[in-house]
Order: C-alpha cells, then structure tokens, then sequence
C-alpha cells in the first residue's frame, strides 16, 4: 500500500472555491491520507486538501504531497503552535495545550478549529471512499449544523454519568469522529478546557477524549449523522472485499481488511 501509494494518479488542481477538507497527518500516515484523498476525488469530491502537520513533515514530504495533491496546503508544526500561543494560550487552557502534546488525536480540535471561523471538515486518514459519498458532499456544499458519522457503540472513555454532569442536554449516543465538522467559532473553548480539566482529575486521560468531547459539543447543536448504511464503520472482510458502503473508517480489528484487500479495489 505505501509503494502503490507513490504512484496514485496526480489529480488536477480543484477549482477556485472548492471547499477544504482537512488531515492530520505525518510521515506514518502519509500513505493512509493519500489513499483517503485519492477515493475521495476519484468518486466526484473536487476539495482542497489541509494538511495539518502531526509535527513530523519535512521539506520532502511536503514536495511529494503537494505535487501529488496540487492547490493543497501543508500547515507546519511550528506555525501551528504559533497561532495556539496566541489564540490559546496555556495560561488561559492549562489541559488542552498540556493534552495536545501527548495525546496526538485533540489536535484535530485544537490545531484545526482554535481561532478559526467558518465551517472545517477533518477526515481520518483511515478512511476509503468507495463511491460518491452524496450527504457529505451536499454538506460540504452547504453546511448548516456539525456533521460526525455514527460509531457502532458508544466509545467515549468516561462513565456516561460524568459526562451528562457537564451538560444540560442528553449526551448523544455512538458519535465517532473519523468524520467531524463545525463550524471553529462556535466551539466553546472554555467549556473544552473545562470538561476535559474535569474529567481527567476524576478519571484520568482517555484515548477516546477527543471523542467523548465532541459528543459533548454535539450535545447542543443538533449535528448531522451519517447514516452506518453508507457511512460503515468496523467493516467485516467480505464488505472489505466487496465494497457496498460509499465509505469505510478501519478501526481495531478491520484494519485486517483494509491493508489486505479493501485499499487494492481502487487500484484497478
């Protein structure tokens, strides 16, 4: 998959206006995101790739990714956490800085959303694109509410109670965050720093933190949800060989599938 990824088709710069979608991504992942992109543009979402560096790009890296993917734009590491000491600084949120530095997956608030308006997109890397994703795509054209696909349990890393203690609507059940829209100014920072201040001195860190709170988020704006039929989370090996859904996210055990036989159906 990393040597195929090399020679994917270069496609054409998206036409001005196009809307952005965006990576968090690095030298690990390069080859996942390309392929991502890739499914992305081959079944008809004509989108500027972000690339937000996960602090391991280098200058090669950062050519390969621009010709293959013309008109993107690679964030760096270092401009980055520039802009967050000025929009949020550690004095003001002590935990998300502390957590970013350590847990990788807050950076796709943190590094995305943080002093930023207007509606962002980020998708996994871990994600394929099987044919034209139709909902997605009418949202990016115009979004009006936050969009996240549906998990197959809920898998927020803290006790259901906890959670509801920090807000006064009911928690949403199953948001997953390989695809995760908001519009950046209307995240409340402040709430973020203190739900995730919270939860972490009672219950320690989670990998699932950025998860549980954006269900937090979600709580109050009445987000969109993909629907699993198109949108399939965890695919079994036969829907990894024979691809039904318009998209896959490969978590935990899929990835079995999706590195043996679900990235090879869109190299044919």
């Amino acid at each position: 998959m990393q040597r195929t990824a090399r020679d994917l088709p270069v496609w054409p710069e998206p036409r001005s206006g196009s809307p952005e979608v965006y990576f968090l991504t690095g030298r690990r992942f390069w080859y996942q995101t390309a392929f991502c992109l890739h499914s992305l543009r081959r079944h008809g979402g004509d989108v500027r790739a972000v690339f937000i560096d996960d602090g391991s790009f280098n200058a090669a890296l950062t050519a390969e990714m621009s010709a293959k993917f013309p008109g993107c734009r690679v964030v760096g590491a270092a401009e980055t956490h520039a802009w967050l000491d000025a929009v949020l600084p550690i004095s003001r949120y002590p935990t998300l800085r502390a957590q970013r530095l350590t847990y990788l997956h807050l950076r796709k608030l943190t590094d995305v959303h943080a002093g930023h308006s207007g509606w962002r997109l980020v998708l996994d890397s871990d994600m394929l694109f099987f044919r034209r994703p139709e909902t997605l795509l009418g949202w990016l054209a115009a979004p009006e509410r936050p969009v996240h696909m549906v998990d197959v349990h809920d898998a927020y890393g803290y006790p259901a109670t906890s959670l509801a203690a920090l807000t006064k609507e009911p928690v949403p059940e199953k948001v997953n965050v390989g695809i995760c829209g908001f519009r950046s100014d209307g995240i409340d920072w402040d709430f973020l720093e203190h739900a995730a201040d919270t939860l972490i001195r009672h219950h320690g860190s989670s990998y699932y933190l950025e998860q549980a709170l954006v269900a937090l988020l979600a709580s109050t704006q009445n987000p969109l949800r993909l629907t699993e039929v198109d949108y399939r989370l965890l695919p079994d090996e036969h829907e990894c060989r024979h691809p039904t859904a318009a998209l896959h996210h490969y978590v935990d055990l899929s990835k079995r599938g999706y590195f043996r036989h679900a990235w090879r159906t869109l190299t044919g």
